[in-house]
Formats: structure tokens, sequence, C-alpha cells
């Protein structure tokens, strides 16, 4: 069905949002959304096994804008035509925005509530009533709850990112919020790994899915060139330093397995003088979404992150993931290195290992069929290590808490001045463009054309 489809307008799209589309510079649907679409213009529930950055939130956002603007009506006061449900604040922000450009042309009505700030302007934006309502599992159940929010006229339901939902413990209240919507209505699954509380939960929820997967249960892109360094725990610091002084590291997210260490890593960066900051749950919600967008437009090229807090990171160009801390939780593995190598382009992901977490290692070459290629621990640079050594931050820095990270120091500095500073004669060795050693066999890249990113 989706040999012949090479264009948008080979979807049945309608003008409006073709004429967006053309306008994001849009041309060649994604495997996920040449699977998808028709079956979701026809009406049918859909489930999705794909992971982010395959681009499923155009998937279910273009045929979601279709029907509500064919069938024209008004949205119930403090209703909604249209609910979809977001692990994280940030996802919803990114799914809402998506709505927003791909539905320019439209006209139709939109909101995203989330928790972590004041309630009264989501309480405003709901009570005439919206065609499309993006929002997480607490707050939304928070104004239910209030009866500041009905969901007795949603039409479409879309469970976006279902098994971080599992992740973050929300199942009971994503149990609770559908029990709430009419029987009569589309549903729609999407989740990157298929475990069987996910599995359990699409089976009741939806009649008669179509079912689309554009990569293999668990799998990882292979665009992605994975790599891992065995080295002890006191020298990942340094490690890290030297990796982030390569210019080839043009855009780098790091990720931590707890908030400490992600505001320790931060710290240590700073004094090497490499810009950085850290987005986790200890951070308040504008400073999230400001680290976020530094990251974004570049004021800040290294963004390190906890798991939860990076769920739904949507951000083109990250050139490099390096793993910290490898995850406890071999899933994660797949959705933090699926923030490099989107829409079409490569990237690198390092992880480095201690030998605390081998078995988390061997657990996530287990999950996802292939042994990830060990690179020799480069020899760390003595100004590396010197600049991790406990001595005084920046001047004026503050030592913790919510403001001290090196983006706000570090404002309006070029993203490579700090790649400046190589020891004399160290090789540049994490560059996307290295040459493998002879006989490696991971995963090879491959071009693919431009398409709506998720």
């Amino acid at each position: 069905m989706t040999d012949n489809i090479t264009s948008f307008a080979d979807l049945a799209l309608i003008e409006p949002l073709l004429r967006a589309l053309k306008g994001e510079n849009y041309a060649t649907p994604t495997p996920i959304q040449a699977q998808a679409i028709p079956h979701l213009l026809a009406g049918r529930d859909l489930v999705g096994c794909a992971q982010t950055g395959t681009g499923k939130t155009a998937a279910f956002a273009l045929p979601i804008l279709q029907r509500l603007a064919i069938e024209r009506r008004p949205a119930a006061a403090k209703g909604a035509r249209a609910l979809v449900l977001a692990p994280t604040r940030e996802l919803a922000l990114q799914i809402g925005e998506s709505f927003r450009s791909y539905g320019r042309h439209l006209g139709l009505s939109h909101a995203v509530i989330f928790g972590g700030v004041g309630q009264q302007p989501q309480v405003g934006a709901m009570a005439r009533g919206v065609q499309v309502l993006v929002a997480t599992p607490g707050r939304l159940l928070d104004l239910i709850n209030q009866r500041h929010l009905s969901l007795a006229g949603v039409e479409v339901f879309v469970l976006d990112e279902a098994d971080r939902m599992l992740d973050m413990g929300f199942i009971n209240d994503v149990r609770k919020i559908v029990a709430m919507l009419p029987r009569e209505r589309q549903t729609l699954l999407f989740s990157a790994t298929m475990p069987p509380a996910i599995a359990e939960l699409a089976k009741r929820m939806l009649r008669d899915p179509a079912e689309v997967a554009v990569t293999p249960v668990a799998s990882t892109v292979e665009r992605i060139d994975q790599r891992v360094l065995h080295v002890s725990g006191d020298r990942k610091a340094p490690l890290l330093i030297d990796i982030l002084r390569d210019p080839a590291v043009t855009r780098a997210l790091v990720f931590t397995r707890t908030k400490h260490r992600a505001n320790k890593v931060v710290r240590d960066l700073d004094r090497a003088r490499i810009a950085a900051d850290a987005i986790h749950g200890n951070k308040s919600q504008s400073a999230r979404q400001r680290a976020l967008a530094d990251f974004r437009n570049g004021k800040c090229r290294v963004l390190v992150a906890t798991d939860i807090a990076a769920r739904g990171i949507d951000v083109d160009g990250v050139t490099h993931v390096i793993n910290f801390d490898l995850p406890n939780e071999p899933e994660s593995y797949v959705h933090r290195i699926g923030r490099t190598a989107r829409a079409g382009a490569s990237g690198v992901a390092i992880s480095f290992c201690d030998g605390q977490e081998r078995a988390y290692l061997r657990d996530i070459e287990r999950l996802t069929r292939q042994r990830i290629f060990v690179t020799p621990t480069p020899e760390i640079s003595a100004a590396a290590v010197a600049e991790t050594a406990a001595r005084p931050l920046l001047p004026g820095k503050p030592q913790s808490g919510e403001h001290g990270h090196a983006a706000r120091h570090n404002a309006g500095r070029p993203a490579d001045r700090h790649a400046a500073g190589r020891p004399t004669g160290q090789p540049r060795r994490f560059g996307r463009n290295r040459r493998k050693p002879a006989g490696h066999t991971g995963g090879g890249r491959h071009a693919a054309a431009s398409a709506v990113g998720q």
C-alpha cells in the first residue's frame, strides 16, 4: 500500500494541510506516516510501534486535523473533540506546537494543559471548549475532578508513548481517563516498545485496530553509530570533557541516572568552560523550558538530562547522545539514543560503562539483539582531569540550586568557543566521520528523504 506513496499529496490530505506542510518544507512522508495516515483517515483504530523521531506526531496530527476540519462543529464547553495524552510536559508542548503548525490554515482551536504551572490560564482556555486538547495525565485528572473539564465529547483519543506512561507510573491514571471517554470513539496508541502491560491495555482500549510498525520492537535506529567505553566511575567526567572538546560534537545530549548526578556533571563541565545546562524533575517548568530553548537555538550545546525529564525532547541536529550512566532499564537506552539520527540524519551514541554497570550493558544488548562496539578507552588529558578537581566554580557562579548551571554564565557565547583547547597531539576520536576499526559489524548508516519529524 505504501510503495506508491511518494508525497503527502498521495495521502489524500486536504489542501490547507498540504499548504502547511509545504511551508514547513516537508515533502516525503516517513514510513509510519505513509502506513498510518490512510488507516486513520478511514476512521480505524490503530496501534503504532515506532520510536521517537520517526514522524509519528504528524502521523496522527494530520488525519485528526483533517477529520475536525471536514466535520466542523463546535466543541462543548469545557470539552474537546480530540484528546492527545502525553507523558511529560515537554512532549505535550511539542505536540501542541505541531498541531498549531500543521493546522495553521484551518482555524481550529487547541490547548495544552500540564502540571508544574498555575492552572487558571488552562481553565480559562478550556472554558468555551477546544477542538484539540493535549494533556499530561495528572493535570488532566485534576481539572476533571474540579469540574473544569469534561471528556464526554471526545471523538478521537491518542495515547502517545504508552511505554513511557508505564515507566513513569501513570498507567493507573491512563486507565481512569480511558474509563471516562465515550465508548464510540477512534483510538490510537503509539509506543516504542510493547511490554505485556501495554499490549493488554491496547487490547482493552482498541477495536479491531490496524497495526503499523516501522522498526522491529525495541530495535535501535540503524543510522546511529553505537559505541561503549569501559571506564571507571572517577574517570567518566574527565573523559566527557575530552569528548566534548571535539568540534565534531556540535550538539550533545548527556544522560545521567539521577538529578544529583546531572547537576554535578554540569558543574564539572562549567569548570572546563563547556557551556552546559541540566534538565530534570527538580527544575521549575520555566527553567526547563529555558534550558530546552537555549539547547535548541544553539546558545548551549550540551544538555544534561535524566530519563524522565528528557522524554519528549524533540531537537533537530543532536549529533551525539552520551550515556554518562547506563540506564538500569534497557528500554530507556532505546529512548535515549533515539534523540540523535532524526529526520534522516546520522548520529553517534557513546556509552560509559563502569564495573558496576556491566549487567546493564548485557541487558541492553539482549533487548536490542546486537552487540555494542567496544571502543578502547583513550588516554584522558591531564587538563581534563585537573578541570574536574574540587575547586571553586567561575566567579559569581552559584554552587548549587536551580540556577547553578553554565548556560546562564555562558549565554551568548559562540557554541564552538569551548571546543578549543584540545591538548597538543590528542586525536579527534568521536566525530561522526571517524572510520570504524576493521572487523566492526555494527549497524550501518543510510540516507533517508527529508520528512516530517516528530
